[in-house]
């Protein structure tokens, strides 16, 4: 992904709302299947962190692009921006520039 790429979806994730919340359980399986799943119907994703999250929310992250197969796009104190583009064409929703 190029500079200008993670920058375009920088401004998207601006205007989302966090769809999950990892709390004091951390990166568990089931966590991990539901963003799997949310990002089935979303291209691009926020999460937040609670406070009662003792993990580093930079290696919660790099685990979730990992284990989801999308990119990491931010990490913003407690907040995690992923991004996979749509597995069908008709399907995506967001055209990133070249």
């Amino acid at each position: 992904m190029t500079s200008k790429q993670r920058a375009f979806l920088k401004g998207l994730a601006m205007e989302l709302t966090p769809v999950l919340q990892i709390g004091k359980g951390g990166l568990t399986p089931e966590v991990t299947e539901a963003i799997r799943e949310a990002m089935e119907n979303r291209e691009l994703m926020k999460i937040n962190i609670l406070k009662s999250c003792t993990d580093d929310p930079k290696e919660i992250g790099q685990m979730l692009a990992e284990r989801t197969h999308s990119e990491l796009v931010q990490i913003i104190g407690k907040k995690i921006v992923l991004y996979r583009e749509a597995k069908e064409p008709e399907k995506r929703k967001i055209l990133l520039p070249k």
